[in-house]
């Protein structure tokens, strides 16, 4: 896994500012006034950080944006960065602040002046997030990431605060990391082996290979990955934090490692985009790792199918007839809908093991929800209000951007086949609330559920706030507050 950079914290410590390697950020308030460590910098850089206070350009900083002055006198720094921000802010303005700070950073070594702000712990979470970069495949790449320490007035009770949310930071990493691989390397027997290493952590993971999966009766799983010399596999991940027996929180994720579309080829153009299409997967796992490194006191259950989906003699045809593991027959319309397939069997096999009190399940599932929501909102489909906003609550606490769409008998009936129980597509119409529909007949009575399609938040093309392109690590931030605000125990 990518190793987040280095966090410190300190107490403010003056005489140490002016030898200070790298770069040296100074937060400043509305209004523009200076505390005592931007003072001493000011001071040492005969004005200059107040001649930037003052000037145009930092008038028109939204809060949470950086004005950087280049090769400072009086400092051995290279920079100074001047980060506006209010001096309490609340929790997504601070972290894109931290984010502002690794950006300007690039790398290097960074001394955060922090004595006239709160949320420190959260400034560092947006420069670790920011800090991300995928580069285990660059051969030129040195891999060095500079630390961050932050100076103010309370270190004991900003390290105390970040030992909570460097779990967080690590398993989005894992979560990125895991979409950021290309399939040639991730494939489904080196996932299972890189979640096997939880049991580190302390969560239980067994995984199922086809022949049990062939017992179990998952046939729509199976039928996908029946075109890859790549072994289909479940990989069941345990975290038994509350102590107890009670239900737990199923948390079931789509790993498809890479999607041709099998005989419903997908076009050539942006395919090599599909290794990120075990996203679902990914997110379960940073998940996972998240809640076992916080030793969260909760039981949640993680479970995710690693299927390749690829044209060959033995792949499924468009017209077959497949059985679940529920029993339904399944008229395969098209090959390309592969990840509804996987999860209804995963989804199905979840409830008569494990009989959670609630599950959600994740993946990047359509491109409809891409054109329904952009890239702004992961798509949220329940058959629970209560369970639904509960996770839109705390995926805006996380400011992880989420919708909630409809369902209803009307597109249901859009499923409807004339060979089988049901399709696996309704066509192009409201495609992403038809798949929803289809797994919603894998939903047991009385089990509250969440299906979030997150085609257009896991991997995106452009830089984030707290992110570079390529791989988000969106939900782990939302999975975490949502595992807190209703299944931990107090």
């Amino acid at each position: 896994m990518t190793t987040p950079v280095s966090v410190s914290f300190h107490a403010t410590d003056l005489p140490a500012i002016e030898e200070a390697p790298g770069r040296i950020a100074v937060v400043v308030p509305e209004g523009g006034r200076l505390g005592q460590a931007a003072r001493r910098v000011n001071r040492l850089t005969r004005g200059a950080v107040a001649r930037a206070v003052a000037s145009d350009r930092f008038a028109k900083l939204k809060d949470g944006q950086v004005l950087s002055l280049g090769f400072p006198v009086g400092l051995a720094a290279e920079a100074v960065d001047i980060l506006r921000l209010p001096r309490r802010p609340d929790v997504d303005t601070a972290r894109k602040g931290g984010a502002a700070l690794a950006r300007a950073a690039a790398g290097a070594e960074t001394l955060v002046l922090a004595d006239v702000t709160r949320r420190v712990a959260e400034l560092a979470l947006g420069f670790v997030l920011r800090g991300y970069a995928f580069t285990d495949h660059k051969t030129a790449d040195d891999k060095t990431r500079g630390a961050v320490s932050f100076m103010g007035n309370e270190p004991e009770a900003a390290q105390a605060a970040w030992q909570s949310l460097s779990p967080l930071a690590e398993g989005i990493f894992l979560t990125r990391d895991l979409v950021s691989e290309p399939a040639n390397v991730l494939t489904t027997t080196e996932f299972a082996t890189r979640l096997e290493g939880l049991r580190d952590l302390g969560v239980e993971v067994e995984v199922l290979e086809e022949s049990a999966l062939q017992e179990l009766g998952m046939g729509a799983l199976l039928c996908v990955g029946r075109g890859s010399s790549s072994p289909s596999k479940v990989v069941v991940m345990r975290w038994n934090g509350a102590g107890d027996d009670s239900a737990p929180l199923a948390l079931i994720g789509k790993g498809v490692v890479f999607d041709t579309g099998g005989i419903s080829l997908k076009p050539s153009l942006g395919m090599e985009s599909m290794t990120m299409d075990m996203g679902g997967a990914g997110t379960v796992a940073g998940t996972m790792h998240a809640l076992a490194r916080r030793g969260a006191r909760a039981n949640v259950v993680g479970l995710v199918g690693l299927i390749e989906n690829m044209p060959s003699g033995d792949a499924v045809r468009p017209g077959d007839v497949i059985t679940s593991m529920k029993g339904d027959t399944v008229e395969v319309i098209n090959t390309d809908a592969e990840g509804r397939l996987v999860l209804c069997d995963v989804m199905w096999y979840a409830q008569t093991r494990f009989k959670p009190a609630a599950m959600v399940d994740l993946a990047t599932l359509t491109g409809a929800c891409i054109v329904a929501l952009g890239h702004e909102n992961a798509a949220v489909f329940s058959n629970d209000d209560d369970l639904a906003d509960g996770f839109l609550k705390a995926a805006g606490a996380e400011a992880e951007g989420a919708w909630r769409m409809p369902m209803g008998q009307a597109y249901d009936d859009l499923m409807k086949s004339t060979v089988a129980d049901v399709k696996n597509s309704g066509g192009r119409a409201a495609g992403s609330i038809t798949a929803a529909q289809f797994l919603r007949r894998f939903v047991q009575d009385g089990v509250p559920w969440v299906h979030l399609d997150i085609a257009g938040v896991a991997h995106v093309s452009r830089d984030l706030p707290l992110s570079p392109k390529g791989a988000t690590g969106w939900g782990v931030l939302a999975l975490n507050r949502l595992v807190v605000d209703r299944f931990e125990k107090g």
